[in-house]
């Protein structure tokens, strides 16, 4: 499997970066562990602050990876550039954010890109990207369209709609 995390504006800062809502460990420490837990799949990074840069590299590998994972960032509020480039790759996309962005500020709670992405996982801290690289390399499949929401203790939720 081939999985790809693209990151948006202010997520380089990661462990450094509001520590309380982001956590502390850095993504190159959190990317290390994640590769070694899944030694067969090849694991890439990118972050870039700028959208048109973020527009370049979806439209580049959009259509050769087995799933990207796409935490858009503040851009996930607002870029229908963005929306409209995820519509138009062949490689499935899942939303991921590190907070539980509904616990948030309520412009947070809206996001532009959703619909064109396969699911949503939110509110595990860095573990959200675990979850999601999980549900593309070794998926639970369902015979019929499900809707799974999970309330954990802290508020934080797991939602990924099946179609």
């Amino acid at each position: 499997m081939k999985v790809i995390i693209i990151n948006g504006p202010n997520l380089n800062l990661l462990g450094v970066r509001e520590p309380e809502i982001y956590g502390s460990l850095s993504m190159d420490t959190f990317l290390s562990q994640l590769r070694e837990s899944y030694p067969n799949s090849t694991i890439d990074y990118y972050q870039s602050n700028v959208e048109g840069e973020l527009i370049n590299k979806l439209q580049e590998i959009g259509f050769s990876y087995d799933g990207i994972i796409r935490n858009a960032g503040a851009y996930t509020h607002t870029s229908i550039a963005l929306l409209d480039c995820i519509r138009s790759l062949q490689t499935p996309v899942i939303e991921v954010h590190i907070s539980n962005v509904n616990d948030r500020e309520k412009f947070r709670r809206h996001s532009m890109i959703a619909p064109a992405c396969k699911g949503t996982i939110q509110g595990f801290g860095l573990n959200s990207y675990k979850l999601t690289t999980r549900s593309i390399v070794a998926p639970i499949t369902f015979s019929v369209p499900i809707i799974i929401f999970i309330t954990h203790a802290n508020n934080q939720h797991l939602y990924i709609p099946h179609r």
